[in-house]
Order: structure tokens, then sequence, then C-alpha cells
């Protein structure tokens, strides 16, 4: 009775909010070229929103199978591209905000969702009526007068549907069903355990003594901290805005300690453990990748990549290992030995301490810190010198327009139109931390890029980040490496925004994982050129441009512990792929427990580029959203991989600035960046497009070259 009660009470809530809720009227609202009417979108409209979307998908997609004609690339596989367009439009709101402006009612809703979505994707993918029509159209692929984009097109639909289940037998296509649905909670709920945890914890200091070391603009962070808590004193919290400056800056080592437990002991035992969590969602994924006859879970995932295969990609990352461990070893010492001349009494430098006394090194070995370059810039100049660049490179410009509506205050939308004035997409800028937002930073779009009937649909696209915010007596200014993270994601968003792609499956960052991060890595490279900087790097007092001296020491200093973040970034990569290169279940040893099996593990994987000690009671697995509740499972090594690819096309730029009257800003290198990797998406596969840009294929000298590494060739 129960159950049905609950049906019944569902029917009526859909029914009472149909007319009255935004989304069942997409089609028809009258905003700037279709944005989200978020003030007038609440928590009680998605839920609502999501079944009646899910429902909608079906019937297109019953429609697709039951169309008595021959299937056709028109009538199945354009058709099954463009069906769900309604949930494309909820979910585009819904799990933007879950990022970004989450609260308890959404992580809720989420939560139900989670099984409905799954269970709703499962329902598609396993049905043979319509994987039989695709296969049909595929097995004649080659007889069709398919273009390129359609061929692909194609292609990617058909294998996503094998590698999603539709050539398993009815048993095996269960257990697909039952493996994606726990999965998808699993995965969840390690996400929300990160966030959570990441809340739950705080610092109160009510002695202004305790802060030396810290510059008034952490201070001022850390006193708004408190007041929006209506405490008073300096609150300390796990937000990137107060742990990177604190690591780097605070005299008191035992306040860091406590600070570095706490950020990298997340969900490690306690409350929001994650231990057992990374068990199963390991053990599922890998039992998802045995139904399709795989020995690992990489080995499934990597099919599509750039890569292709684990041995592939433990290639690069043995290579890069072997290249950069000497010169991390020696930094790390070079680091350890003035922290022993500078009053550190413990035998070996300490996590908590490396980032203190690397900086101070810094500062005395070039003359130069972060503090030195944040007057230099304040948000509303970084943002001029980033609009800026993607003006001089292609001809793009951001009108701000205050009649877009936004999902928080804080959020800037933007009109962005090409170099002939013509509308091209919808930005939105989302800079400072709250409590609803997640750690780090991040693209997405709201509304994809897409063409039909000949209307090109153009992109909606958001750039998220956790930036400094402004105090009482200064504003926004910047890190040097807030405005490389900011280009970084304005990279991604460059992406989105300059598509032009036929299909919304293929149009911007729906491109193989270890290719997305090109653009964005190849626009921080920027940041280090003086004519860059010399568009907007303005002393936010004076006026006064960054001073060439500064710069000099900017530059010098430029492949300060480049060596280190390598290992770093290797050590997460190794830590991935071991955890998804398993050829059997992982097993908790009884005798030391879940918790302890699964950091023991963990370190085991890192140890051969680990160059700072490990610290019982923390683990970076235990906190790796990337991995555990992001896409980046099998992907994390795809950073370095893009790595390799911006350093080598952006040489490109640098050879270009070196001739006769050259400049960085070269139009012919940023045309065939634009033609060839921005705007084209997953049209083509990825490799083909670089090399069509580049002229062949990338070797890792450019990296090595940048950051002072005695350059080798890729064997």
């Amino acid at each position: 009775m129960r159950k049905f009660l609950t049906m019944a009470l569902a029917t009526t809530v859909l029914a009472a909010t149909a007319a009255t809720n935004p989304f069942f009227d997409y089609k028809n609202w009258k905003t700037p070229h279709g944005t989200y009417p978020f003030n007038e979108i609440h928590a009680e409209h998605y839920m609502p929103a999501f079944e009646e979307a899910m429902k909608q998908g079906l019937q297109e997609i019953d429609d697709i199978v039951n169309n008595p004609a021959a299937p056709t690339f028109a009538n199945t596989i354009e058709a099954y591209e463009k069906s769900g367009e309604m949930l494309s439009i909820v979910a585009g709101c819904f799990y933007n905000l879950t990022s970004a402006e989450t609260n308890d009612t959404l992580q809720q809703i989420e939560m139900e969702l989670s099984p409905k979505l799954s269970e709703y994707s499962s329902t598609i993918r396993l049905n043979e009526g319509l994987f039989q029509r695709i296969k049909a159209v595929y097995e004649q692929r080659d007889k069709l007068k398919l273009n390129k984009a359609q061929y692909k097109l194609l292609e990617d639909i058909y294998e996503s549907f094998a590698n999603n289940g539709a050539n398993l037998n009815p048993e095996e296509k269960e257990q697909y069903r039952q493996l994606t649905a726990k999965l998808s909670q699993l995965t969840l709920q390690y996400g929300q355990n990160v966030l959570k945890a990441t809340n739950a914890w705080s610092m109160l200091i009510t002695d202004e003594a305790l802060l030396a070391g810290l510059n008034d603009d952490t201070k001022s962070v850390l006193r708004d901290n408190a007041e929006k808590k209506g405490l008073e004193g300096w609150l300390l919290n796990l937000k990137p805005t107060t742990t990177i400056p604190v690591m780097m800056d605070l005299d008191n080592r035992d306040i860091r300690r406590e600070l570095y437990m706490a950020n990298a002991g997340k969900c490690v035992g306690g409350e929001f453990d994650n231990t057992g969590l990374i068990v199963e969602i390991v053990n599922t994924r890998l039992a998802l990748a045995k139904l399709f006859g795989k020995k690992t879970y990489a080995e499934k995932s990597l099919y599509k990549t750039m890569a292709e295969t684990p041995e592939n990609v433990y290639r690069l990352l043995d290579q890069l290992r072997d290249a950069y461990m000497p010169a991390a070893k020696a930094e790390v010492q070079e680091v350890e030995d003035y922290a022993h001349a500078h009053g550190l009494y413990a035998a070996h430098i300490q996590p908590w301490d490396f980032s203190y006394y690397s900086k101070k090194l810094k500062k005395e070995k070039f003359d130069i810190s972060d503090d030195d370059l944040k007057p230099y810039f304040e948000l509303e100049s970084v943002k001029k010198g980033v609009f800026g660049l993607a003006e001089k490179l292609y001809g793009i410009k951001f009108k701000e327009n205050k009649n877009i509506q936004v999902y928080h205050p804080e959020v800037t939308a933007y009109e962005v139109f090409d170099e002939k004035g013509k509308f091209l997409a919808v930005y939105y800028a989302d800079f400072h931390p709250r409590d609803g937002k997640r750690g780090g930073a991040w693209m997405n779009d709201f509304q994809p890029q897409y063409i039909e009937h000949g209307k090109d649909h153009r992109p909606h696209i958001v750039n998220v980040m956790n930036f400094t915010r402004p105090t009482a007596d200064k504003p926004a200014l910047f890190t040097y490496n807030e405005v490389r993270t900011f280009l970084h994601e304005f990279g991604h968003g460059l992406h989105g925004m300059l598509t032009r792609c036929q299909y919304a499956s293929q149009s911007g960052t729906n491109v193989p994982r270890d290719f997305v991060e090109l653009p964005s890595q190849f626009n921080e490279n920027f940041i280090d050129e003086k004519e860059f900087l010399d568009t907007f790097a303005k002393h936010y007092e004076t006026g006064e441009a960054l001073p060439q001296a500064l710069l000099d020491k900017m530059h010098a200093s430029q492949t300060y512990m480049a060596a280190y973040a390598c290992a770093r970034q290797l050590s997460f990569g190794y830590l991935d792929m071991s955890w998804h290169t398993l050829e059997q279940p992982f097993e908790v040893n009884e005798t030391i427990g879940t918790l302890e099996s699964v950091v023991r593990f963990s370190d085991k994987a890192m140890e051969q580029v680990q160059v700072l000690p490990n610290v019982p009671g923390t683990q970076m697995c235990c906190a790796f959203t990337h991995i555990f509740s992001g896409g980046y499972a099998a992907g994390y090594y795809s950073y370095k991989w893009s790595e390799l690819l911006d350093a080598d096309a952006f040489s490109v730029f640098k050879a270009a600035q070196q001739k006769k009257n050259g400049t960085i800003f070269d139009k012919k290198a940023a045309k065939r960046f634009r033609e060839n990797i921005l705007e084209k998406g997953g049209t083509e596969k990825a490799m083909d497009l670089y090399k069509r840009f580049r002229g062949g294929e990338p070797t890792i000298n450019a990296l090595l070259e940048r950051d002072g590494i005695k350059a080798q060739e890729i064997k």
C-alpha cells in the first residue's frame, strides 16, 4: 500500500508542478539566447523535470526502435543523437549547481536521482531493438556517403553501446545494469564524503600572535571566514584560499602540521571514511571490465584515448620518472638543507614544512614571492588580460550582460562575439569560494553547441574557480598560480566557446580525456610571456606596469621546483593506474583491516616517485575525487600527457615570436590551433587533429626544455 501511495503522490506532484515548472517550457524561455531562468528555478522543480525528461527520452528511443522504415543514418543515428534534449537541459542546470552552489536539499535529490538516471541509461544502452538498428547502419558504414564527422559519430555511437553492454547476453546485461547502478551510488557517496569532510573541519585562532608570517590579505580572509560563522578571531578551513597561503607562510609549525593532517587525512577513517568505498569502487569497475573480457578496468577505459593502452600510459610515466626524479630529489634536498640552516631541527623535512621553506628559499634565490606579484594581478585587470588574450589570438570579444540571469549574485554573465561581431557564446564566470561550492576549478557547459536545420545553436559555458576574495580594504588580488589557473580553465572555456560542430556529442570538450587538457594547459604558457603581461599586469594602486626587474626574477624562477611538481603529478598517475590495473578484486587483509589495507596499497603505488616522507594517517586516495568520483579513473596520467602536448604546441608560437618582427600572438599559428584543435571537438581522431596543426607527432623535448631538464627523445 505504501508503495502505491508513494507513486500516486509523485504523480500528483508532477501534475501540480508541470504548469509552473520552468523546465517544462524550456523551448519557450524568453531569456537572452535561451539561457536558464535561474531566478525562477527552485529545488522542487528538479525531480518532476527529471522524471518527465526521462519519460520523453524513453519515448524518443521507442520511436526510433518502432520506426517501420529500414535503419538509416538519419532515422537512427541522428535521431538517437538528438534524443534526450529535455534531459540534457535539466541535467545541465542541476549538475552544474551541485558542484558550484549545492546544499543539503540538492544533495538529497542527487542521491535519489543517481539510481534513476543509472537505470534510465542502462535501459537505453541495453535496448536490443535500438542496438540492432545502430548495428545495421554501422555494418554498412563504408557504403554510406558520410563525411568525417558523421562517420566518427556512427563509429562512436556503435562503440559506446558495445562498450556499455549491448553485445552481452541477457544474464550479463543484467549484471551490467546492477554494476553500473551500484557504481553510480558509490562514486556519488565518495564525492559527497569529501565535500562534507572539507566543510566539517575548522580551527579558530583567537591569538593573532599565532598568525605570525601571514600577510594582511590572508589574515583578512581568515577573519572573514570567522565572521561568516559568527565567530571572533581568525578561522582556518580546508579551502584552497586558506590552506595554500597558510602552508606557505605561517611560521607556527604546529598549526601547519595540524592543517596538513586535516587536509591530507580527509576521509582516512572517521565519520567520512572513504576506504571501504574505494574497495567497492575499484572492485565494481574491475567486475565491469571482466564482463567485457578485459583484464583490467584501465584496459577497458583507455581504448578511446590517445594513449590507447595501459602499457603506453606506464611508458610515459616511467619515462618522465626517469627524466625528472634525480632533479626532484636534488630539489627536495636543497630545501631540506636550507630548512636545517634556518631553524628546522627535525631530522628530515616534512610535508607541512616543504611549502614554507621552499617559498623562503625561492625568495632568497630569486628575491621574488607571490606577495611581490599580487598587487599587479587585481581581478578586473586579470580578466582584462585573459579576455584580451583571446581577442589577440582569435579576435573574440566579451561583453557583460546583466540581463542574463545567474545562479549566484557573485557570478558574472557575458555575451561573446567573434571577430565579425557575430554572437558566439554565453560565458559565466564564478571566481570565489563558498560553502556550497566544491574545491578546485573547472569548466563546464550549461548547454552545448550543435547545428540543427541549418541553425548553429551556440554554447553556454561556465568557468568555476575558488580564487582569493576581496577584503574590506583591498580588491581581489590573485597569486601567480591563481592567474595560471584562470588561464587554464579559460583555455577549456575557449575549447567550448569556439567549437563548430554539427553534433552536440562531438562539440567542444567532448574529446578523449588525454586530449582535453591540451587547450587549457596550452593557454597557461602565456603567463610567462612579457608581451602578454604588459597588456594587463598593472599595480592596482599606482597603475605601474609590472617592472622589468620583477619580470626578470619571475622568468629566472620559472623552473624552480619543476621536477618536484612533476614527481608529485606522477605519484597521482601511478596511484590511479595501480588501482585500475588490478587483475583480481582487491582483497582486504583481515588482520590489518580495510583502512590500513587501502593505505598500504596506495603508499606502495606512489613509492617510486615519493620525494617527501610518508605521513601515517594521510593518503591521497581517500579524497582523490578525480578518479573515484570524477571522470578520470585510469585517466589522471592525461595531465602529463597533455602537458607534453601543450609544451610541444606552444613551441610553435615561441618559434614565431623569435622571427624578425615576430609576436607571441602569432595570428597564423593561432588560426591553425583554432581551426584544427579548438573548433573540431571530437569530430576526428585527436592525434590526426594534432598532427594537422603541428605537422607531426609531439615529442617530449619541448617539455623537458621548458622545465630545465636535459632533453631526450621519446623512445
